[in-house]
């Protein structure tokens, strides 16, 4: 089922652990049109602007994935809403300072970036119609190797 020009349903529900675990990770349908608005209104118009492949790491999780791989209880991804995208090549702080000043979403986390290495971390971005609120983070983590969410995109 194509969602967008260049995204697939498969591709966003795609999961190796969930495979590897023998668990169902199929959306329903309310997951379904919100993985359609999400391909839609930011990840088509990314690979659009960029005219190459977008790599997506993770898209919808079911609940018992999210759980089993440390996700919030409130997480955007088991709404559909959200997806961590990589372009390879592109670093991702250009991605997500581009998908920042250029589109609506509710969020987006620059996440485990290192500046000077191209191939590190990925982008979280999520898009709620109803919470277009255009929050931007990059997650880090601190001296006790938790995560934690600084306000901005930092390099």
């Amino acid at each position: 089922m194509n969602l967008s020009k260049n995204f697939t349903l498969t591709e966003l529900v795609k999961s190796d652990f969930a495979l590897r675990k023998g668990w169902d990770n199929t959306p329903g349908e309310a997951e379904i049109a919100n993985l359609k608005m999400l391909a839609e209104k930011v990840l088509q118009p990314v690979r659009d602007h960029f005219a190459t492949g977008v790599k997506v790491n993770s898209g919808y999780r079911s609940p018992q994935l999210n759980k089993a791989i440390g996700g919030s209880p409130k997480s955007d991804h088991c709404r559909g809403m959200a997806a961590d995208i990589e372009i390879p090549g592109l670093p991702n702080h250009k991605l997500a300072d581009w998908i920042n000043r250029q589109l609506a979403f509710s969020q987006v986390i620059l996440e485990f970036y290192t500046q000077g290495d191209p191939n590190s971390g990925w982008v979280h971005v999520s898009y709620d119609p109803g919470d277009l609120k255009k929050e931007a983070l990059t997650a880090v983590k601190d001296k006790n190797n938790r995560t934690v969410y600084l306000l901005g995109l930092r390099p």
